[in-house]
């Protein structure tokens, strides 16, 4: 299993979305608190996480989030605790919680479904700068 440090969650995305990547660049920019660390699902190492936590990606090709010793999430919860972690005005998507998870997912589904289309695909996974490097599982 991938050795992954006690005080760091694991965001799990789709290396070859135009959308993720974008989302995973402005996660890095306001992880004030150097929380996480990323890997493409589609990586040696996304996978190994995957196996390990037996996840159906035929059910979900959505974004993890895995909390080593805790749990993990998928989809919109796995979205809100990730901005949650944020801080300042990001404490505002706390509202979003009020919504059913299964009205929640079924937004995140809708542009999850779509985002191809809408955002683009790139033809292999980002590759991270030298500066972000170690913010990627190899």
């Amino acid at each position: 299993m991938v050795d992954i440090p006690k005080n760091k969650k694991v965001i799990l995305f789709d290396g070859v979305c135009n959308l993720c990547n974008t989302a995973v660049t402005k996660t890095i920019t306001f992880d004030a608190k150097d929380t996480f660390l990323f890997a493409a699902i589609q990586s040696k190492k996304g996978q190994e996480i995957i196996n390990y936590l037996k996840i159906d990606t035929s059910k979900t090709d959505s974004i993890i989030l895995y909390e080593p010793g805790v749990s993990y999430e998928i989809k919109s919860t796995a979205a809100l605790k990730i901005m949650n972690d944020f801080g300042g005005l990001w404490q505002l998507t706390r509202l979003l919680w009020v919504f059913p998870e299964v009205f929640r997912d079924y937004i995140y589904d809708f542009i999850a479904k779509n985002r191809y289309k809408w955002f683009g695909k790139k033809d292999s996974c980002m590759l991270p700068t030298a500066a972000l490097k170690a913010k990627f599982l190899e």
